[in-house]
């Protein structure tokens, strides 16, 4: 499973107009008619089982396209009114790993878009996260790397039983896109209640993994493999190689500050007399 290392870390762009469009500079050049399709294309090109409504829909319809044409998958799109308005956008590589320096690189491209498209009304912040280790589970790759795991799984439409809502172990994954069947084990039933329930994910409304032991060790191990599979040297250049930033290009502009004007022949520094004391005039 892939843990994302930028969770605690948001690139916030405010709102700018009269910026190029990036989507020129980052096209992938397909043939799909002479060649198969690779694992990473395919993977890029799953579906998700849960969709935006209304005004995060728009954005995840404009999102989508350039994340993926970067080599992401958009996760969930979120617009909160939190601190005036903050437009969360989670993506992810096919692995479900996300970097800071992944966040960096969709954010730049996504935020000229945005403003170009101008889909939200009135001044906000565009924030880019990775999905993180208790990550939203939107595709049924998700599911399959997180059986094992605990989750939280809320349906459209309840079950025989009446339910829409389940907690449990996720177990066994049945079938593939949106006829998949996901297989259960709750944690949270009463005694007279099924304890193994099979979940039909062409309902599901919204799925999320629990930030477990298990499932902080197993963030752990993933991270552990994929630094050793590194090559050497790969994070040293990789710093070497990133240009220097300032505080960034919405940071206030301070002017300098301007001296005191005083009159000609005052003075406004004294050297200090013997003893410590400054000599009176």
């Amino acid at each position: 499973m892939g843990s994302g290392s930028c969770r605690t870390r948001s690139f916030l762009f405010g709102r700018f107009h009269s910026a190029p469009s990036l989507k020129s500079k980052v096209r992938l050049t397909r043939d799909a008619a002479t060649t198969a399709p690779s694992p990473v294309d395919a993977a890029l090109d799953e579906p998700r089982l849960v969709a935006e409504t209304g005004v995060a829909a728009r954005i995840a319809a404009l999102a989508a396209p350039v994340l993926q044409q970067l080599g992401y998958r958009l996760v969930r799109v979120r617009l909160t009114p939190q601190n005036g308005q903050t437009l969360q956008i989670m993506a992810e590589r096919p692995d479900g790993a996300m970097t800071v320096a992944d966040c960096e690189t969709a954010s730049q491209a996504l935020s000229p878009e945005l403003d170009v498209a101008d889909l939200v009304s009135g001044e906000y912040r565009l924030e880019m996260s990775s999905p993180g280790i208790d990550r939203p589970l939107v595709r049924v790759s998700d599911f399959q790397r997180a059986l094992g795991h605990e989750a939280k799984i809320e349906l459209a439409h309840p079950v025989e039983s009446g339910r829409k809502r389940f907690r449990g172990l996720l177990k066994a994954l049945d079938g593939a896109g949106r006829d998949a069947i996901l297989t259960l084990e709750r944690n949270d039933a009463r005694p007279d209640e099924e304890k193994v329930v099979a979940l039909p994910l062409r309902d599901l409304e919204e799925g999320k993994l629990v930030l477990t032991e298990a499932l902080i060790r197993a963030a752990l191990r993933a991270a552990k493999a994929a630094e050793e599979a590194a090559p050497e040297g790969t994070e040293d250049a990789a710093a070497e190689e990133r240009p220097k930033r300032g505080p960034g290009r919405f940071a206030p502009q301070r002017a300098p500050k301007a001296k005191p004007l005083v009159p000609a022949g005052v003075q406004t520094k004294f050297k200090k007399g013997k003893g410590g004391e400054t000599p009176r005039g």
